[in-house]
Formats: C-alpha cells, structure tokens, sequence
C-alpha cells in the first residue's frame, strides 16, 4: 500500500482530472486527491492506494464517492471516469517528477 504525503499535498490547485460530463465544475479550488476504490486494494474501512487516485474537483468526488446519485450514470460510465481519470493524474504526475519510471525516455 502506497502513501505519500507528496501525492496527497499535489492535487492543491490541480484541474479536476475525472471531468465528470454535467458535473465537473472545471475549477481548482475545492480539487482533492481521490481514491478509487472500484478498481481493487480497499476494504472496509481502508482507502486503497495513493497511485489508485484522481484530482477531483468538489462536484466530481461527491459523485465518484456516491454521495450524490447520477441516474442516468451507469457504473460502467463511473468506471471510465474513473479509469481515465487515473491515467490522466499519473501523467500530471509523472510530468511534476513526483512519480518516476525507472528507464523511461522522452
């Protein structure tokens, strides 16, 4: 289980990365570092790991988290969100050096 303070402290002033059609209040103020849990490494109780997260701005982490209900948001639409979402904030990342690849090239 991965977790950094850094990754945590990143998403302060990030564009919201899940982009939630409808939803997404495109601002940075409210952005946080969101944890998926659909995609595996949580439980009861436990968030899943660091890497396993999204900049979500306000308006998209209520509704990766449930706490507002999308009707016509299928799980599946919740999962490419999320699954977009993740790609997009560790190439955000990766670019800022807070994560790095061993032998990648540019």
């Amino acid at each position: 289980m991965i977790r950094s303070q850094a990754l945590r402290d990143s998403a302060r002033g990030e564009r919201c990365t899940l982009n939630i059609a409808g939803f997404c209040d495109y601002g940075t103020d409210t952005t946080v570092l969101a944890h998926v849990p659909f995609f595996g490494g949580s439980g009861m109780g436990m968030k899943c790991s660091d890497l396993q997260t999204v900049y979500a701005c306000g308006s998209c982490h209520d509704v990766l988290d449930r706490r507002k209900r999308v009707d016509w948001l299928s799980d599946v639409d919740l999962y490419f969100y999320a699954g977009r979402g993740i790609a997009r904030t560790q190439l955000r990342m990766i670019e800022r050096g807070l994560i790095t690849v061993k032998g990648a090239k540019e």
